[in-house]
């Protein structure tokens, strides 16, 4: 998962969060907690940061040399009777279909979605921002560029590359 930290609406670490806590530790003590926010980078949804230990979790059964994780799914019927005709075994068939549609990329609504989530934590209260939103929604590139110019340079590049990655418009 790669996360951007803001400190004061400046961005001070972006990628792996496991070798954040130097960065962060520096900065102690924090007046506000809301001084300090981290941001998942694929859903714009605020992240809470491990700053002790490895940061890395327990891994459950399943093949842990190659990341794999045990987990129920739910299909009907005739998901398990189209799966049962492929050909390998039915998480070999899942894990393609999944690696497939995330080659395709996020979808415009879920780079809107993630924008929309990032902007509500860090710029609701801002000058502009359900414009903003609605700009964003709209496919309003324009417009939305506009009204970013009213916050910090950091929150509106980190929302047009949440909404637009690779300027797409």
């Amino acid at each position: 998962m790669s996360t951007t930290v803001f400190y004061k609406d400046a961005v001070i670490a972006r990628g792996d969060p496991r070798g954040f806590a130097d960065t962060i530790r520096a900065l102690q003590p924090i007046a506000r907690t809301s001084d300090l926010l981290a941001f998942d980078d694929e859903t714009g949804r605020q992240v809470d940061l491990e700053l002790h230990g490895s940061g890395t979790a327990a891994r459950s059964r399943g093949r842990p040399a190659l990341g794999v994780e045990s987990r129920e799914i739910s299909l009907l019927p005739r998901h398990w009777e189209w799966l049962s005709r492929q050909p390998g075994s039915a998480s070999v068939t899942l894990r393609k279909i999944v690696e497939e549609a995330m080659r395709r990329g996020r979808t415009e609504r879920e780079r809107q979605d993630a924008a929309y989530r990032f902007l509500t934590v860090i710029a609701g209260d801002r000058p502009g921002y359900e414009e903003a939103i609605r700009a964003l929604y709209a496919g309003d590139r324009e417009n939305f560029d506009a009204l970013a110019m009213l916050w910090p340079d950091p929150i509106a590049d980190h929302a047009r590359l949440l909404a637009w990655p690779d300027g797409q418009a």
